[in-house]
């Protein structure tokens, strides 16, 4: 069965807002690390590029909930088509469709 994304829109926020909380809470731990002499059992390399990746999800989930409340979320930021709602199932920050991706 196809979902549109009028009928997925609730579900879907409320997987970016979990999201979003757990890229917080681990950049919160992460950070606490790097106070720590140990820095929590990691090398100071991947420490930082942890954050990194953490401050990423942080940056992409919140973009994702803007769009969502300009009501434009769900439109390939290159294409300008709608993104497949099976793909925002899979990726819901996603900010292009497939096609446009691959293209990078």
């Amino acid at each position: 069965m196809t979902h549109t994304l009028e009928n997925r829109t609730e579900a879907l926020r409320e997987l970016l807002e979990r999201q979003f909380q757990q890229h917080t809470d681990q950049l919160t731990e992460l950070t606490v690390h790097t106070r720590q002499p140990d820095h929590g059992g990691h090398d100071p390399d991947t420490l930082r590029r942890l954050i990194e990746v953490a401050q990423q999800g942080v940056a992409a989930t919140a973009q994702a909930l803007r769009r969502m409340s300009e009501g434009t979320y769900g439109v390939c930021d290159r294409c300008g088509q709608d993104i497949p709602t099976a793909r925002l199932e899979i990726l819901p920050s996603a900010r292009c469709c497939v096609p446009c991706q691959q293209r990078g």
